[in-house]
Order: C-alpha cells, then sequence, then structure tokens
C-alpha cells in the first residue's frame, strides 16, 4: 500500500439496502458506472455485502456496499441479513433502495424509521423510472432514477456527494499536537512480524498527517534511536512509538519528551481514548482465572513472537502476576456476547472504521465490561501512561 492509497477504514462509507430485487445492485453499478455488483432478475442476487472504492466529489475517496435484501428467507437468508445489519452499523450514510413501481413497503418504512433512530443520514432512492409514465412528486431526500437508461444518476450521485460532505467529521491524528516545521522521531521496529517492504498502516497514517500539517517526521528503528537523538541539534517535538517498545523507548528519553504510540494516537483517532484509559485500571483488579478478550481489527499470519496472541499475554502475566484465561478474535469476528469477559484490550483499530470501533466499545460499556487499547495497557503496564500524551 502506498501512502498515496485510502484504506477502506478511512473513506466514507455509503451503504445501499431495500428488499431484493429492489435494483440495489443496478443502482450501484449505474453510479459506478461499471458492472461490479451481479445483477438478475432472480430475487436474492446479492448475498454477501459488496464493497467498492471510488472517488466522489467533492468529499473524495468513499466506499460503495451493496448489500442482500432484508427480506431474505430461510436459515441462509437470516445469515444473510445479519451481515446486512453489519454493515449499517459501520455506515456514514445510508440509500434505501426501493421499487419505483411498488413504492415503499413497510419493510422500508421500517428501515428508514431505523436510519432516523440511529441519527443516521439517509436518502430514499426509487428504481425503475423508465417504468413510469412520469415520476411522482419528490420529498425532501428522495429521488427516482433509472438505472437502464442513467436517468438522474448524475443528480444522485451530486445528491451523496453533497450529503457526505455536510456529515464528514475531519480530524486530525497528531498534528493538532503540534506546530509547522516541528521534528518527531518515529520509532519503527522491524522485526519478523513487520510486513515485507513496507510500513503497517497506523505508521503511513501518522507519516502522511505529519506531512501534512508541516511537521518533519524522522524515521528511526528503536536500535537506532540513541543515534537519532544525537544527531539533533535540538530536542525534537515528540517521539512516537510502536508500542510494543514503549519500555525500551521510553528508557532513552528525558521525562520532559513528550512521547506517545501509533496504537494510543489510533485510539484517539478513533475516538476511544477516554474509554480506554478508564479501562486500563481494571489491570490492576484481575484475579487468577480473569477472562481478557484480546481484539483486532485485521487478520493476519500470526507469528513467533506476535504482539496480540504472545507479547501482550506474556506482559500481562508478568504484571499481574496471575494466570488469566485469554481468548482472541481478529477481522469481522467480534463476539456479540460481552457478558463472560472481565477486560477487553482492543488493537488500534486501523483497519475498522471509527464506527466499527465505537460500537465495538459501546457493546462493551452496556455489558459493563472495562475497554481499553493496546497502547494504552502497555504504557501503563510498563509504569509510564502518565507521561504519555494524547
Amino acid at each position: 500500500m502506498s501512502l498515496n492509497d485510502t484504506p477502506n477504514a478511512n473513506r466514507f462509507h455509503i451503504g445501499f439496502f431495500g428488499q431484493r430485487n429492489a435494483g440495489k445492485s443496478s443502482l450501484v453499478n449505474a453510479i459506478l458506472g461499471q458492472d461490479h455488483s451481479v445483477v438478475s432478475d432472480t430475487p436474492g442476487t446479492t448475498t454477501d455485502p459488496v464493497n467498492k472504492a471510488m472517488e466522489l466529489l467533492p468529499i473524495g475517496p468513499v466506499l460503495l456496499t451493496d448489500t442482500a435484501g432484508l427480506d431474505d428467507s430461510g436459515s441462509l437468508g437470516e445469515k444473510r441479513i445479519g451481515k446486512t445489519y453489519e454493515i449499517l452499523r459501520k455506515t456514514d450514510l445510508a440509500v434505501l433502495v426501493a421499487d419505483g413501481v411498488k413504492g415503499l413497503s413497510e419493510d422500508d418504512r421500517s428501515l428508514i424509521r431505523q436510519f432516523e433512530s440511529r441519527n443516521l443520514p439517509h436518502l430514499t432512492v426509487f428504481t425503475k423510472l423508465d417504468l413510469l409514465s412520469a415520476a411522482p412528486p419528490e420529498r425532501e431526500g428522495e429521488l427516482y432514477v433509472s438505472c437502464r437508461d442513467g436517468t438522474n444518476i448524475q443528480k444522485l450521485k451530486d445528491m451523496l456527494g453533497a450529503v457526505a460532505a455536510d456529515h464528514k467529521k475531519e480530524t486530525t491524528i497528531v498534528s493538532d499536537l503540534l506546530q509547522s516545521g516541528d521534528m518527531v522521531i518515529l520509532v519503527v521496529p522491524i522485526d519478523k512480524a513487520a510486513p515485507k517492504g513496507r510500513l503497517i498502516l497506523p505508521q503511513q497514517m501518522v507519516i502522511r498527517d505529519l506531512l501534512d500539517g508541516g511537521m518533519i517526521p524522522l524515521v528511526c528503528k528503536e536500535t537506532e534511536l540513541e543515534k537519532a537523538l544525537s544527531s539533533l541539534q535540538s530536542k525534537p517535538a515528540m517521539v512516537i512509538t510502536d508500542s510494543q517498545v514503549f519500555g525500551k523507548v521510553a528508557a532513552l528519553l528525558p521525562d520532559d519528551l513528550p512521547l506517545t504510540s501509533f496504537s494510543v494516537l489510533m485510539a484517539r483517532f478513533k475516538g476511544t481514548l477516554e474509554q480506554s484509559l478508564e479501562g486500563a485500571d481494571r489491570l490492576d483488579h484481575l484475579t487468577d482465572g480473569a477472562r481478557i478478550l484480546i481484539a483486532e481489527g485485521c487478520t493476519h499470519h500470526r507469528q513467533c513472537g506476535d504482539i496480540g496472541t504472545e507479547k501482550l499475554p506474556a506482559l500481562i502475566r508478568s504484571y499481574t502476576g496471575i494466570f488469566p484465561d485469554f481468548s482472541y478474535t481478529s477481522g469481522t469476528g467480534y463476539p456479540s456476547d460481552l457478558s463472560s469477559y472481565d477486560l477487553i484490550i482492543h488493537c488500534g483499530g486501523c483497519m475498522l472504521g471509527e464506527k466499527e470501533m465505537l460500537y465495538r466499545m459501546q457493546q462493551a460499556m452496556d455489558a459493563h465490561i472495562p475497554f481499553t487499547n493496546y497502547g494504552i495497557a502497555i504504557a501503563k503496564m510498563n509504569g509510564i501512561l502518565s507521561r504519555i500524551c494524547f
């Protein structure tokens, strides 16, 4: 992945919802200008959600998601509907797609009520305009289109772009804590778990944010940190490190030099920082057999020395002096029932959108389970949480 690529997690998510055969896939294809989703007159052609990244003016990078019909049936249909609701909780802008000939069904109206209860921006798009003698009167947030002849497709794209621009939250990762021209050292370990030939996503994101803010990033491994520090004529404004070498890096820095980690910054970026700081306190009150869920938002090949399944559990056992019962999840495999856990420690969530991270955190809060973050937990167990900058 290059520094110019926008990961799906950081794109504005536009989800297309509705009943089977309403024309969701045809509409997504028309917006894209290509046959990305399979189209058929057979109800239920779309099974798993289909994602497509594109650029949409004036907002820029977005992710379109075509979903299965919410009136699907049978045991498989129930699973498809479950997947569709997973997409709904990640969606920034919802598009209800309804058959323009049949009009809104009660299920469609129920879905609109769900959008409204979630304070989710939404549009209602009626398809099959070409089969009508004329377009019925439209209310605000409604549009009739024809995917067959392209009528009003550009108008819809303009509407999507305008609504998205009104609701997109502009945030920075770390540059708002610094001044233009500041020198920042980034400590990037290169070990067996490091991806061959590239930096991991949080590192890329932080570098780009610093460059956009006019800062000067200096990147080194932890083994070269002392040399990097001594080569500078003045102290850097901040040091940002990978969490797994927090203790080693902190020992090399003066106490007044601001220090943080990529994982801590991701908690800040995704909106889970405050709860993660509170949740870390549970580490001081665990007992033998405590159940700890270690959750990651991505799926990757586990190797010897993996931070989630080896380094973090080992650090927890050393810090607490007990032997907890660890469980692990990755990707979309986050449990719906968290009530049996005593603590949840989540990665920074770079591969998950903000809405998904907030949903996972809220699940824990609703179950009264402490929720924290890799970097914050590691800083606490290294005794340096009080000097970490947020």
